[in-house]
Parts: structure tokens; sequence; C-alpha cells
């Protein structure tokens, strides 16, 4: 298995990165804020998780360990494939998540596309004795943004699969959190809320 990845940024797209690794262009599927850390041309470390499959080789990186290990963990839960389980990374921060499930938060995990109540109470169940409690970390936050932050929400909405004018809508709502200095994966993360809200 792949552990992680440390190389060059050759590209970054709406769902992926490339990180050229001795000459070798990887491509990592990353939720949007981990794809608004990453710029191309300089160096980038990420932890990987690989996910074999009969057709496919799948590689996807995570802004840090603990992410990581949610993505891992919440796969073991029923029904939970790869695709939710990434989907719930880029929506709930990891002691979000704990705290949902240690409260049996169902609302809250409804809000990440492609679970339903009878999910979110089947992963509650499953995960309450195993995902630990919340650490008190704080989400990774971005440098300096080459691009506006509207712009890398705006995308990362898109790339999650909401429309142009529904992504639109909830950059706007989310506008007045940005301040002097915008966290793009905490706005994203505010973003998905009101448009699950909605």
């Amino acid at each position: 298995m792949i552990a992680f990845v440390r190389g060059q940024v050759a590209a970054v797209t709406l769902s992926s990165a490339v990180v050229e690794v001795g000459g070798v262009g990887l491509e990592v599927m990353c939720t949007p804020g981990t794809l608004a850390t990453l710029r191309p041309g300089h160096t980038a470390t990420l932890p990987t998780s690989m996910v074999v499959r009969e057709d496919s080789l799948t590689l996807f990186g995570f802004a840090d360990e603990d992410e990581k290990q949610v993505f891992e963990l919440v796969q073991t839960a029923s029904g939970v494939g790869p695709k939710v389980a990434q989907a719930i990374t880029a929506v709930l921060a990891p002691d979000d998540l704990r705290r949902a499930i240690a409260s049996d938060d169902v609302k809250t995990l409804t809000k990440v596309p492609g679970i339903g109540q009878k999910g979110a109470q089947r992963i509650i169940l499953e995960l309450k004795d195993r995902i630990g409690a919340p650490t008190g970390a704080r989400p990774v936050g971005t440098v300096a943004a080459a691009a506006p932050w509207r712009d890398q929400v705006h995308q990362g909405l898109v790339g999650l699969g909401w429309s142009a004018r529904d992504a639109e809508k909830a950059v706007e709502a989310v506008s007045d959190q940005a301040g002097d200095a915008p966290d793009v994966p905490l706005l994203l993360r505010a973003a998905l809320q009101t448009l699950s809200r909605a």
C-alpha cells in the first residue's frame, strides 16, 4: 500500500491532483478542501489510502493523517464505500463526525450527499464504539490562496455534484464568514451545510 505521496503538484482538477513522484504522475482523488491547499508547481505531502477494485486502483489523498484514518474507518460500516467516505470527509471535519456519532446526531450525518436517515443510523450504531472522542485538532486551513476563495468553493461544490446555480447561492450565503484570511475548507463545509438545509 502507498501510505503517502510527496512531490511537486503537476495539476489540480475539480476532484483530484496529479503529484509527480520520481518522474511518475500519480493521480490522487481529494476533497475540495484538500485540493484548495494545493498549488501547481509547489511541493506537497499527502497521506494516502489506496482502494483496490477488480478493474481499478484508486489513490485517495487527505489533508492529514486524522482525515485519512476517518476515511478508512467509515468504510468498515455497512453500505459505505470510498465515494461516500470521501463525501463524509468533505462535509465533516473528523472531530465533527466524532461528535455527531457520539451524540447520535442523525441530522448532521444526513447532510452528507449519499447518506439517508437509515444509513446515518447504521453508521452511528456500527462506529460508536470505535471512532473515539474528538481530538480537539483544528482543521487544516489554507495559506494565501492563488485563486479567490469564491472560485475554489464554487468549483468544490460543482465537483461534488451540485449545480452551478446552487453552488453560487451557497457561496453568497457564506460570504460574510470569509473575513480577511478566508479558510477555504471551512467555507466549503459551511456552504455544503447551507445546501443540505435548503
